[in-house]
C-alpha cells in the first residue's frame, strides 16, 4: 500500500512539472495538431493544378485536341503563348510546364512520321515536375494516338480484370499518412519525455534527494513511466478525435476501446525504452544523440513509411523486436480493416512482451544507475 502511494505522489510531483511548462505544454500541441497534420497533407503524391501553357505554333485540330485533354484537377485551364514569352514566363514561375507544338505537326501524324513534342519544366518543384511530366506524356500520347486510329473505339482483351480496392475504396494517401504521423508522434514524445524526465532529476541534483527517502527503483521509474504516458495519451485521444478524425477526415472502422488499450501497452513499452536509453546516458546531449540513434530508425522500420514486405528478410526477422512495429500493424489493423481483437492478439502480446523485457532491462540498468550516484 505505502508502494502505490509512494507511485501516486512521485507521479503527480512530475505531473506538476509537465503541466507547469508552457514550452513543453505548446511543443505537446505542435506535435500532435499541426505537425500531424502537415505530414498528412503537406506531400502529395499527386499532381494539383499545375500551371501549364501551350506555345502552339501548328494551330491546327489535333493540337487543340491535346490542348484540352489537359484540365483540372490536375492541371489548371492551358494559356497559349508565345515562343518568345518562353523563358520569362518561366523565370517569373507562371507556369511549370510549357508545352511547344512544333508546325505540321497535325499532318506529320498522318503521314505515319513520329514527331517531337518539347515540354520545359521548372524542376525547381522537384516532385510535382517529375510527377507532372509523367501525366502529360501520358495524357498527349493517348491523344495522339486516338487521333491517328480515328476511334474512340478500345481493343477487346481477352480477359476483364475487375479491381475492389477494400478499407480505403478511393486510395486516399492522406489517411495513411495521417495515421503514421500520429504513431511516430507517440513514439517520439513517449521516449524523449520519460528519459528526459530521468536526467532532470540527475542534472537538477534531485535523485539524491530521493536516495534518501524509502523509496525503490521500481516506484522512482513507474512514476515516470505513467505521469508521461498519461499526459500523451490525453493528447493522443484528442489528436484522434480532432485532428485525424475531424480535420483530416480518417474513419476509424474498428473498436476504439481496443485500439486505447494497445497505445496504453505501446506507451509502457515505449516509456521502458526511454529509461533504458537514459539510465545508458551520462547527460542530456547524450540522450539527445541516442535518441536520435534509435528513434529514427524505429520510425522507418515500423511499417509506416514503407510496406514491411519491401523490407529484406533478415531485417524483417531483426524489426520484429521492435514494439513500434507490432504498434503499427496492430493500430493500422483496428483502424483501416476493422478487426477485433482475435486478429491482432499476437501483436497485443508481443508489445506487453516487449515492453516487459525492456522495463525490466531498464530497471536493472537503473539500479545500477542509482547505486553509483549513491
Amino acid at each position: 500500500m505505502n508502494s502505490l502511494a509512494n507511485i501516486f505522489w512521485l507521479g503527480t510531483k512530475e505531473l506538476r512539472t509537465l503541466l507547469g511548462s508552457i514550452a513543453l505544454m505548446g511543443f505537446l500541441v505542435y506535435s500532435f495538431t499541426f505537425s500531424v497534420y502537415q505530414q498528412s497533407e503537406g506531400v502529395p503524391e499527386d499532381v494539383n493544378r499545375a500551371s501549364v501553357a501551350f506555345v502552339d505554333e501548328d494551330q491546327s485540330t489535333l493540337s487543340r485536341n491535346m490542348r484540352a485533354a489537359l484540365y483540372p484537377p490536375y492541371f489548371k485551364v492551358p494559356v497559349e503563348i508565345t515562343a518568345d514569352e518562353i523563358d520569362g514566363s518561366m523565370d517569373a514561375t507562371r507556369f511549370l510546364f510549357v508545352v511547344v507544338i512544333p508546325p505540321n505537326f497535325e499532318s506529320d501524324v498522318r503521314d505515319g512520321k513520329s514527331p517531337e513534342i518539347q515540354v520545359n519544366i521548372d524542376a525547381t518543384a522537384v516532385r510535382q515536375a517529375a510527377l507532372g511530366a509523367g501525366y502529360i506524356q501520358s495524357i498527349l500520347t493517348k491523344e495522339i494516338r486516338r487521333f491517328a486510329n480515328r476511334t474512340d473505339a478500345v481493343a477487346v482483351q481477352p480477359i476483364k480484370l475487375v479491381k475492389r480496392k477494400a478499407f480505403n475504396p478511393n486510395g486516399t494517401n492522406s489517411w495513411n499518412r495521417a495515421f503514421t504521423g500520429l504513431l511516430d508522434q507517440l513514439s517520439m514524445l513517449t521516449i524523449i519525455l520519460t528519459g528526459a524526465a530521468i536526467l532532470r532529476e540527475r542534472e537538477h541534483g534531485t535523485l539524491e534527494h530521493l536516495l534518501v527517502m524509502p523509496l525503490t527503483s521500481f516506484e522512482i521509474a513507474i512514476s515516470k513511466v505513467w505521469a508521461n504516458g498519461i499526459v500523451i495519451l490525453a493528447f493522443f485521444v484528442l489528436s484522434m478525435i480532432f485532428v485525424v478524425e475531424g480535420a483530416i477526415g480518417v474513419p476509424i472502422a474498428g473498436s476504439r476501446m481496443l485500439l486505447l488499450s494497445g497505445t496504453v501497452v505501446y506507451l509502457f513499452a515505449a516509456a521502458a525504452v526511454g529509461i533504458l536509453l537514459a539510465t545508458i546516458a551520462r547527460s542530456m546531449a547524450q540522450y539527445g544523440l541516442l535518441c536520435m540513434i534509435t528513434i529514427i530508425p524505429m520510425m522507418m522500420l515500423s511499417g509506416g513509411m514503407s510496406p514491411l514486405e519491401s523490407q529484406p528478410d533478415w531485417l524483417q526477422r531483426i524489426t520484429w523486436f521492435l514494439p513500434s512495429r507490432q504498434y503499427m500493424s496492430f493500430a493500422q489493423a483496428i483502424a483501416f480493416r476493422g478487426v477485433g481483437f482475435n486478429n491482432v492478439w499476437p501483436e497485443f502480446i508481443a508489445m506487453v512482451g516487449l515492453g516487459l523485457a525492456a522495463f525490466l532491462g531498464s530497471l536493472r540498468l537503473f539500479r545500477r544507475s542509482i547505486s553509483a550516484t549513491g
